[in-house]
């Protein structure tokens, strides 16, 4: 077996700065040079450390007006002289978005071209997951960096995700894939011409619905008044492209198997009940 596919145990420090979970916490890894550090902005003018003026890359996070999460990401070599401009942009009305969280990660050695590629490197992640609206439009593409460097940014990465991922946001943690023991259930409708076929699989974030899956072509009237948050997941995921000509082109994790069934049915529906076995049985029986 490969070396990379094992998962080992990681000793994670999570620092209460303040002494309370709202305010800023430090998140260090062991054996790791780096750091990361969330900051609400609130404190971003009057936070002084020393660390946060170093180079590195940064998440800001949203939640747009539809309760859509969003997430802006960054690089600077003086990361809050960054959020301080952010910070001036919103005022000024040149930046559209309100975040409320920073997450910053900074490390030993970082320079200019690392945290362009680092920034390169996050954005493509972040979008091909599709779990936050990606609020970045553009990147340094081609940035140019030893092979030795880039073997280590990438590891810089995969400590990131692992600390923000502790930190509560999955912008960085790939859709779950099933396994040989996978158990799959399936909801259907039986309209003419539009019926949904849907499959997925109860996961560690909720449930997952399975790249070729069937959503049903017609709407219930009462879908979007009576189900509005999933009426809007579901238009989501059509405008971000997990959805094209009624079916999932990419597998996506749902925060519950509700939220799955109804915007595979076009209608709000019961998780529990819709979602069956190939034998019939429902979810709720398992």
């Amino acid at each position: 077996m490969d070396v990379s596919d094992l998962n080992f145990g990681k000793t994670i420090e999570l620092f209460w700065v303040n002494g309370t979970a709202e305010g800023i916490i430090t998140a260090e890894l062991s054996n790791w040079n780096g750091k990361g550090i969330k900051v609400p902005r609130t404190e971003i003018i009057s936070c002084q450390r020393e660390d946060v003026c170093e180079p590195g890359v940064y998440f800001l996070l949203c939640q747009e007006d539809d309760g859509t999460d969003s997430v802006y990401i960054g690089e600077a070599e003086n990361i809050r002289d960054r959020l301080l401009q952010h910070l001036r942009d919103y005022q000024s009305g040149k930046e559209k978005y309100y975040w409320n969280t920073a997450v910053i990660f900074v490390g030993r050695d970082l320079n200019k071209a690392l945290i362009r590629y680092l920034e390169n490197r996050l954005v493509e992640i972040a979008t091909a997951n599709a779990r936050y609206r990606i609020l970045t439009k553009n990147t340094y593409k081609n940035t140019v960096i030893k092979e030795s460097q880039a073997a280590s940014m990438d590891e810089f990465i995969e400590n990131i995700k692992v600390l923000i991922n502790a930190m509560g946001y999955k912008i960085l943690e790939s859709v779950p894939t099933a396994t040989e023991t996978t158990e799959y259930l399936f909801c259907k409708s039986g309209s003419p011409g539009g019926g949904a076929s849907g499959k997925g699989f109860i996961s560690a974030g909720g449930f997952t619905v399975v790249e070729g899956s069937r959503v049903s072509e017609h709407l219930a009237k009462s879908f979007e008044s009576g189900a509005k948050s999933y009426y809007d997941l579901r238009k989501k995921l059509e405008s971000d492209g997990i959805i094209q000509e009624g079916r999932f082109v990419k597998s996506y994790e749902f925060n519950a198997p509700s939220a799955a069934s109804s915007v595979i049915l076009g209608r709000s529906s019961n998780g529990k009940i819709d979602w069956k076995t190939q034998d019939g049985k429902k979810l709720n029986e398992l």
